[in-house]
Formats: C-alpha cells, structure tokens, sequence
C-alpha cells in the first residue's frame, strides 16, 4: 500500500534538513576563513576535513570552535556598525555646539547676522 502524502513529507523533511545543513557548512567555512586567530595550517586542515568528511566534519566543528563562532559574529557586527556610525557622522557633517557657535560667531563679526538673530541662534543652539 503507497502513502504519498507520507512519501511527500519525508522527501520535504529531507529537502528542509539538506537546507539547513548546507547553511551550517557555509556558514563553518565563512567562520574558518574570517577567523584571524586561526592559522593558515588550521584553515587548510579544517577546509579539508570539512570537504573530505562532510558532515563529521561541520559537526566537529561546531562542537570544537562553536563557542567562538557567536564571538567573532558580534565582534564582525559591532566592528561594521561602528563603522557605519562613524560613515554617517562623516557623511552627515553634524557639527559639536561648540562648533555651531564659533561659526555664529563668524557671522555676527561678519555683519551677516545681526546681535538679536545671534543671541536667538545661540538660545536654540544651547537648549
């Protein structure tokens, strides 16, 4: 007696499992190859075992270095945030108070603005 519906979620579940091990084995070698700490030898032998013995080998991997692989994630996100912060700071041009103010002031010596329009500046700049 056939049971299709059982053969369909036995080939999804297979097809699901396969996914999620092929995301484990690139996301093992994006961890080698990005780990600094790691030496050229220790890149080659994990490269290695990981191609040779597929799936022993991003299980060992995982219990060996797996601690460190949600470190360096962070360290990589918290490094490209910081940069990106301080892109946008560039970018953005903000200026310090203190900025603002010596930059009021050159007007006002300018006579681009008078007293009252830069006491009303300064008042927003302060507050």
């Amino acid at each position: 007696m056939s049971h299709p519906l059982l053969n369909a979620f036995w080939m999804m579940l297979w097809f699901f499992l396969w996914v999620i091990w092929l995301m484990l084995l690139f996301r093992v070698f994006g961890d080698v190859f990005r780990d600094r700490d790691l030496s050229g030898w220790g890149k080659v032998g994990w490269t290695f075992f990981v191609c040779v013995v597929p799936f022993l080998g991003v299980f060992v991997y995982l219990i060996a270095r797996g601690h460190g692989m949600a470190e360096r994630s962070m360290e990589r996100a918290q490094a490209q945030q910081k940069d990106f912060d301080e892109y946008v700071r560039k970018t953005a041009g903000t200026a310090s108070p203190t900025d603002e103010l010596t930059r009021l002031a050159g007007l006002k010596a300018d006579g681009t603005i008078s007293e009252d329009e830069f006491q009303r500046a300064k008042e927003k700049i302060l507050a």
